[in-house]
């Protein structure tokens, strides 16, 4: 029987499609919507870009898991999957933002996308453990899953992994315009009422 989670790993950039759509169709965004909606979708997506200036573009991949090695610098040092909490504080501010629907799809959207990060953070969780060993499960007992430290671990090899800012804006390129397109129609919905 297949791993449904390599499937949902696979397909995790294309599987919010569907609630994007549904989420500018009965949108009914007001100013405070927009206010506080914005700022969490802008946390989230600086989580991630954050999160992508330290692991590379590696986490971009669409194929099977991987990793050259295990990152514990930067958000990595305050929480184990800091590119799934920005992409759930993204997703959440952007359906804040829109108001659709209110409360049932960011409720629906919200324990889709939580069952689905599990899932995959397990698969990923495997593959590091099999392919790092002691290193990663000494990062995994001393940095949580999904909810960030208040201080941040501190690891030797913190000193040799460094953010490549270039790299994740190529990196991100699409993710910025996809936020842009989406926010502009918000923005365009709003001022239009």
């Amino acid at each position: 029987m297949p791993d449904i989670r390599v499937q949902l790993f696979s397909w995790r950039g294309y599987i919010p499609i569907p609630f994007l759509a549904v989420m500018l169709l009965f949108a009914e965004p007001t100013g405070m919507s927009m206010l506080f909606g914005g700022a969490a979708a802008l946390v989230g997506e600086f989580i991630r870009f954050w999160g992508v200036a330290y692991a590379g573009s590696l986490t971009r991949v669409t194929g099977g898991v991987g990793a050259p090695q295990v990152v514990v610098a930067g958000p990595f040092a305050y929480v184990r999957n800091p590119l799934y909490l920005g992409n759930t504080l993204l997703y959440a501010g952007c359906g804040a933002m829109s108001m659709a629907l209110w409360p049932w799809l960011p409720i629906v959207a919200l324990v889709y996308f939580s069952v689905q990060y599990w899932l995959i953070v397990t698969l990923e969780e495997e593959f590091l453990a099999d392919r790092f060993g002691a290193a990663y499960l000494e990062f995994k007992r001393n940095v949580p899953r999904f909810l960030p430290r208040f201080v941040p671990w501190q690891h030797p090899s913190q000193e040799g992994q460094h953010p490549d800012w270039k790299e994740a804006a190529r990196s991100e390129r699409r993710t910025f315009q996809a936020i842009a397109i989406v926010c502009g129609i918000l923005i365009f919905m709003w001022a239009s009422k």
